[in-house]
This record gives structure tokens, sequence and C-alpha cells, in this order.
């Protein structure tokens, strides 16, 4: 009986894998194909032939491999992807958010301003802006320690925000355009309330951290050339 696995790691030689991954592959290949000769055997084709076609079960090995390599390609794009940016990015909105409960319930009480009337237009809650550049520094460290890129580390320390600049400049403008009445408050209150200046103060603490991060990296690098 052919060394299935022997087989299916000389033909797949040269794939980019680290050496678990190559074993996973070729122990899951090596089974799929024993399986099939097994089963050729018990249907009474002679040994040669049977192995003959398990192996042409493969099809052309060439491209088995390109397959192979673009498949872990992309799950490695995927992890990065969540690892870097959503893993980042949801743990600042999360953090955010119960900053901003712990203030609205224990914290200073909210800047109003409003019209001589005394119609309230904006609401600051200033102890939830003072504390959202430990949010965004949290998000961008956590991006920096998954090796994401300046951008991408920056953007997650920016992900609480993001959600309503999609609201401020597409769906605003697209309620306009359709007639819809959009109050100049409601505008006011997206804009300057949600996104400017938790925006700012997000942007405070993610910057000087991958700054400073990248900075260290950098300097390590340096040190051991």
């Amino acid at each position: 009986m052919p060394d299935w696995q022997d087989l299916v790691r000389q033909h797949l030689s040269g794939l980019a894998l680290e050496s678990l991954e190559m074993d996973e592959i070729c122990a899951e290949l090596a089974a799929h194909l024993e399986e099939v000769f097994d089963g050729l055997l018990r249907q009474g084709v002679p040994e040669e032939e049977a192995v003959r076609r398990t192996l042409s079960q493969a099809g052309n090995w060439q491209d088995l491999r390109r397959k192979i390599q673009a498949a872990r390609k992309e799950e490695g794009t995927m992890t990065a992807r969540v690892t870097q940016f959503w893993f980042p990015g949801l743990l600042t909105f999360l953090v955010s958010m119960v900053l901003l409960e712990l203030v609205q319930k224990v914290g200073p009480k909210p800047i109003i301003l409003g019209l001589d009337k005394g119609i309230p237009i904006l609401m600051f809650y200033t102890g939830w802006l003072a504390l959202l550049p430990l949010a965004g520094a949290l998000g961008a460290y956590l991006s920096h320690r998954a090796r994401g890129s300046f951008r991408i580390a920056l953007a997650s320390s920016l992900f609480p925000v993001l959600p309503l600049v999609v609201v401020f400049l597409i769906a605003i403008p697209i309620g306009l355009a359709m007639g819809h009445g959009l109050a100049p408050k409601v505008i006011l209150n997206i804009g300057v309330e949600w996104v400017l200046l938790p925006g700012m103060a997000l942007f405070a603490g993610g910057l000087p951290t991958q700054l400073l991060l990248s900075r260290r990296t950098t300097s390590g690098h340096v040190a051991s050339a």
C-alpha cells in the first residue's frame, strides 16, 4: 500500500506554508486519498489501477498547489483584518459606550448650549470627551500590536464615530435630496455632538499612541540592525 502522506508531500513540495500547516494539509488530503483507494480495492480494482485512479482524484497537482496557497493567503488576510481592525475597533466602541454610561450616571452634568429663548441646541458631555482619548489610545495600541498599518490603527481608534460619519455624509444628503425635512438641530447634533467632538477626542488619543509605538518599533529595528 502506498504511503499517501509521503506521496502528497512530494506532490505539494514548494508550498510556502509553515511546517504545522503543511502537516495538517498533507494529513487531510492523504486521509481522503486513502479512503478513495480502499474503496476501489473493495470494488475489486487491482492495486496498481486503484493507485492511478486515486491520484487522479487530486487532478492537476500544480493547480492544486496554487489553490491551496491562494486559500491560505485569503484566510490570512481575513484573520489580519479581524485582529488589526475589527477587534480593536469594536473594543474601542464598547469602551467608549461604557465611559458614556458612567459619565451620564456619576459624571459632571453636560454643558447645554441653547438659543436666546432657552431652546437647547447642543449638549456636551465634557467628562466623556475628556475620557475618550483613552479609548482612542486603546484602539490604536491593539491594532498596532496586531501589526496593523498606521492608517488601520487610526481607523480602529476612530471606530466609535465611523457609523455616524456614514450617516452624516450619506444618509442626510440623500434624505435632503429626497425632500425629507431634516431639522438643523438634528444635523448639528449628529455632526458636532456625535461625530466632530468625539472624533477629535478619539484622534487625540489614537494619533500620539500610534506615533509613539511606530517610533519605538523603528528604533527597535535600527538597534537590531
